[in-house]
């Protein structure tokens, strides 16, 4: 009865945005975020969206375009379930162009706003956001020459916008990212050190908090701040209590998102709780065989193989080499050599090794490095083909 009711009422607020006319609009806000109508039924959208419900997400976001047909938030918003679909499987490059197509429909609008007035906040917070996500995507492709210079542009924008608002907590998003990523990656790669000077100074205790105001007063943009607040702790920080309580958030808020599923699985992983670990993967590999939303083939595959991983604990290794034997078949949707296909063969090997097949051993550390390079994999297999693994 209650999701009947929500789904009433959301279909309620799109109608209502699609079919309000040009006399009847809203008085005009500083930005269009600030407008209730659009912010009711782009947080339904976005619910939807994070819920991997794409097409309920769609319609809400093209009523907002419909009734905004010149504004950036439009083609940002609906770019959003492209953007999914993509990182739920990042071996299909298939929506890549259809994303950076609608990345630069945002930035066309932004800049015609921007010859108009130049400090127009919607236009500088959604170019900067569209210029920060198709560096994320170019990065992801090891286009890195382009993706830094998307990420010099959006620096701009997005350091200006919360000086404009400092009390919006979505402004603050980009500004934390920032001061976060600044003061740790010189750290963590020291030869990017020498160009860091042409760049505003970060601060990694404040980026911490900037992100955290996000993701506990944000109104857009929470879900996104939190799983950066995630990714941050889980990579860098390495703080298990607090990825924990930022994954248990995510999948109490988003339950049939597979993306988080997983991650809540990575995370007690990483830290050897390796038991709780594997209930949660046998849950998405159940979801994945009842056909679920969002549960593909990579999300299975991914699964699969840390259901292996936790058997070799257990040295379990038939069992272990039938979920090796998983991750093969699920990543033969790709012509591409998976990051968990190169990572499964060399697990292939160790569990042959360690169950006396040496040469079967001996054989799959030699495909490995006949494969893309993935974690070490490479070194691994010549480590193990020297020496065998026990």
């Amino acid at each position: 009865m209650a999701t009947l009711v929500r789904n009433i009422r959301f279909t309620f607020l799109v109608l209502l945005a699609g079919a309000v006319p040009a006399s009847a609009q809203a008085p005009q806000y500083s930005s269009i975020l600030d407008d209730p109508s659009v912010r009711e039924v782009a947080e339904a959208g976005l619910d939807h969206l994070y819920d991997l419900r794409f097409d309920e997400a769609s319609r809400a976001f093209a009523a907002i375009d419909a009734r905004h047909p010149d504004h950036p938030i439009g083609p940002f918003l609906e770019s959003l379930t492209t953007w999914w679909t993509i990182l739920l499987d990042m071996s299909d490059r298939s929506h890549d162009e259809a994303f950076f197509d609608a990345m630069a429909e945002v930035i066309n609008r932004c800049d015609r706003i921007l010859k108009r007035d130049r400090r127009n906040l919607d236009a500088m917070f959604f170019k900067g956001a569209a210029l920060g996500f198709r560096g994320r995507l170019r990065s992801n492709r090891g286009d890195w020459f382009r993706a830094a210079l998307d990420g010099k542009k959006a620096m701009d924008y997005v350091l200006a916008v919360p000086e404009l608002e400092p009390d919006n907590p979505d402004y603050l998003f980009g500004k934390g990212i920032y001061d976060y990523f600044a003061a740790v990656v010189p750290d963590e790669h020291p030869f990017v050190k020498p160009v860091m000077y042409l760049f505003p100074r970060g601060d990694r205790q404040r980026g911490l908090e900037l992100l955290e105001r996000t993701a506990t007063n944000g109104l857009y943009i929470r879900t996104e701040a939190t799983y950066f607040l995630l990714q941050i702790n889980f990579l860098y920080e390495r703080d298990f209590a607090k990825c924990v309580e930022y994954v248990t958030w995510l999948r109490e808020r988003h339950p049939d998102n597979a993306y988080f599923h997983g991650i809540e699985g990575r995370v007690y992983a990483q830290w050897g709780r390796w038991t709780r670990s594997a209930e949660i993967f046998a849950d998405v590999l159940d979801r994945h065989r009842s056909g679920q939303a969002g549960y593909n083939a990579a999300i299975a595959e991914q699964a699969a193989y840390y259901l292996a991983r936790f058997r070799m604990t257990r040295r379990e290794y038939d069992v272990a080499l039938d979920h090796l034997f998983q991750v093969e078949a699920l990543a033969a949707r790709s012509d591409d050599d998976t990051y968990f296909k190169v990572l499964g063969r060399l697990r292939q090997g160790m569990v042959h090794d360690a169950s006396g097949r040496r040469d079967l051993a001996v054989q799959r550390y030699r495909e490995v490095l006949r494969m893309k390079d993935f974690s070490s994999a490479h070194g691994r297999a010549k480590a193990y083909l020297d020496d065998p693994y026990r």
